[in-house]
């Protein structure tokens, strides 16, 4: 299936049987991939946004992109209880100024990465009743939808280190996972 025509029908029953707030940790391959764009907003897509925004509650985070729950749509959500947003297709225009801030990623779990990112950026999205947005947005908000939408794109956090740190990482990883199988009884 071409990813200029993404059918979001396939993605709102959880893929391999997941439940759809079984957040995606790295390695897994859709996080590494760019996402197709949302042809229709449609009451599938608000199904998709609405338990993305349940995931997103449930793993206390503050935002979450769609290839977090295994949809590779162009499909975040972020902001605090009560007061989130979702934003369809959403894209950076233009940015300004420079911070550096220390972040996390739920998909990267015990991973926390000095990422510099623009102060200031300008958005264009569309709603979830399809009505263009166009944002300006500083501060941390601003940091918060540049990290999802990073994910849209397939680059993680791993992504603004250097190659050194990042193959130790993955090495700490690795060994962490065997560590915690090995505890782990098996029926």
């Amino acid at each position: 299936m071409s990813r200029d025509a993404i059918n979001c029908g396939n993605f709102i029953k959880p893929r391999d049987n997941m439940a759809f707030d079984a957040i995606r940790i790295y390695p897994d391959s859709v996080l590494m991939e760019r996402a197709g764009p949302v042809q229709n907003i449609d009451g599938q897509v608000k199904e998709i946004v609405d338990r993305m925004v349940e995931a997103m509650y449930a793993n206390q985070a503050i935002g979450l992109a769609a290839p977090q729950i295994g949809i590779p749509l162009q499909i975040f959500v972020a902001g605090p209880e009560n007061g989130w947003r979702g934003f369809i297709n959403p894209e950076v225009l233009e940015g300004e100024g420079e911070s550096l801030l220390e972040e996390g990623c739920l998909s990267l779990p015990n991973l926390v990465v000095p990422v510099k990112r623009k102060e200031t950026v300008f958005i264009r999205a569309w709603d979830l009743d399809g009505k263009e947005m166009n944002l300006e947005v500083s501060g941390f908000p601003s940091r918060v939808y540049q990290h999802e939408i990073d994910h849209l794109h397939g680059k993680l956090i791993i992504d603004h280190i250097s190659l050194l740190k990042r193959k130790l990482w993955i090495k700490k990883m690795i060994k962490d996972q065997k560590r915690s199988q090995k505890k782990s009884v098996i029926f």
